[in-house]
């Protein structure tokens, strides 16, 4: 039997091919350089259909980061979740663990440094941002500190300041990445989880 489709699961469709089609072309040319046109064309739609689900260029722009923001909450779970102990092991399973949940690609190391730009420079997008972006900053200072805490370990600094660390410097490892051909992954976490140790019984 067919599945019939509702009228939101088309829209929503339609909504994901849009922000698809607009991540690649944002990170392939820049904020500037992609046209909504190609994007549209791209996702199999016309131009009309973006003013329809998202508005301006600018709203489009946002809608793609806000998912991103979204994805990264979802990976950070993905990626600590089943973990039991710390141990000399863990590091190379966290490794092993974020390259499967993030494609570590040059499109995710070029958006990402397309949104940072693009919102500093952006005053109003940043404020609109700004809610959200603390929300993920202090989920995931909450998910660290319970799960350190968990595993018997404790923090050597704020969860809020690390959690913020991670989101920034994680930019940096992927670009970095990039433009010398170095995986950086490794030491990257291992200078992370520097920051973790075991608790006093």
């Amino acid at each position: 039997m067919v599945e019939r489709w509702t009228r939101e699961r088309r829209l929503e469709h339609t909504r994901n091919l849009l922000l698809d089609s607009a991540e690649a072309a944002f990170a392939d040319h820049g904020f500037a350089g992609a046209a909504l046109d190609d994007i549209a064309a791209v996702a199999g739609y016309t131009r009309g259909a973006i003013a329809s689900h998202f508005g301006a260029k600018d709203d489009l722009f946002l809608a793609v980061a806000e998912r991103r923001l979204q994805r990264l909450a979802a990976n950070f779970d993905d990626v600590i979740g089943s973990f039991e102990a710390l141990n000399d092991q863990l590091v190379g399973e966290l490794v092993t663990r974020w390259r499967a949940v993030t494609s570590a690609s040059r499109v995710d190391a070029a958006l990402n440094y397309e949104f940072s730009l693009y919102l500093l420079r952006n005053p109003e997008a940043r404020e609109r941002l700004a809610s959200q972006r603390d929300q993920t900053i202090q989920w995931i200072a909450n998910y660290m500190t319970n799960h350190v805490d968990r595993l018997g370990g404790q923090l050597r600094m704020p969860a809020e300041t690390l959690a913020r660390l991670l989101v920034a410097s994680t930019e940096g490892v992927l670009m970095a990445s990039h433009l010398d051909d170095q995986d950086l992954h490794e030491p990257y976490l291992q200078f992370v989880m520097a920051n973790l140790v075991q608790r006093d019984h």
